[in-house]
């Protein structure tokens, strides 16, 4: 990290308050590195948000932390024949394909997952940390991606490929995360990779950020898409799954936690 990145990552954490941890998953080995974000504001279509100190994870989630959670208890069965969410907390039933397409499975992000199976993951993780994780807001996920630089800055193919997977360089699939440079804040794979999870002001799920699909000219922090039933096309199941994107490759996310 440079002396101008280095400055920048400081002023996010404010002098004795956050500081950087390692979330070590009950059970295992497995970590997730949390990196603290100071808050202030960030601008999303022209409204000034304020945004809370908070932490959020230095990657994407990655497949062997999911298997953690998956590995903690069965299936919900009731889960899948309910139209409503119970309060206990879920697995997600047997995906029909590999859900990581045999591109990779350690160290790459993971992938074809619902909001519901993330927002699961959220309420195992808080659970069995007595920790409030969850995924970022829209406005905590941007004011991280953007690390003090404007939202609209074109890069250059040379810097995208310092900091990005993308159309031109990602041959079509995941790679393992944290390959690519870290942003100003510390954090890598915000421009590229996969998609991330995070929810809108009214509480509405919205993938943010570019992926490894995306040309040059698409990365951006304030690239958007909205689930979409083609995400599920291949999907045999009726009704279609809670738990797995058949056809999702690009979807995944990273976590946040409230101090």
């Amino acid at each position: 990290m440079g002396i101008f990145s280095t400055l920048l990552l400081l002023a996010a954490i404010a002098p004795g308050e956050l500081q950087a941890y390692d979330e070590v998953l009950p059970g295992s080995v497995v970590r997730i590195p949390m990196v603290p974000m100071a808050g202030g504001t960030v601008k999303i279509r022209g409204e000034s948000i304020p945004i809370k100190p908070f932490y959020i994870a230095k990657t994407e989630t990655v497949w062997e932390a999911f298997d953690v959670y998956v590995a903690s208890g069965p299936p919900s069965k009731a889960y899948d024949q309910s139209p409503f969410a119970p309060d206990a907390i879920a697995r997600p039933s047997k995906s029909y394909i590999l859900p990581d397409l045999g591109w990779g499975h350690n160290g790459y992000p993971a992938i074809n997952l619902t909001i519901t199976t993330v927002d699961m993951f959220c309420r195992w993780l808080s659970a069995a940390t007595n920790k409030k994780y969850r995924l970022p807001t829209e406005a905590e996920w941007e004011y991280a991606c953007r690390a003090g630089l404007e939202a609209e800055k074109k890069l250059t193919a040379a810097e995208a490929d310092k900091v990005a997977w993308y159309q031109a360089n990602s041959k079509g699939v995941t790679h393992p995360v944290g390959k690519k440079a870290a942003n100003p804040f510390g954090l890598h794979d915000m421009l590229g990779n996969a998609g991330e999870w995070a929810r809108d002001p009214d509480g509405k799920a919205v993938l943010c950020g570019p992926t490894y699909q995306d040309p040059l000219d698409a990365l951006t922090p304030t690239k958007r898409r909205r689930y979409d039933p083609k995400w599920q096309d291949t999907d045999p199941q009726v009704p279609k799954s809670r738990w797995w994107l058949s056809d999702g490759p690009f979807v995944g996310f990273r976590v946040v936690c409230e101090p």
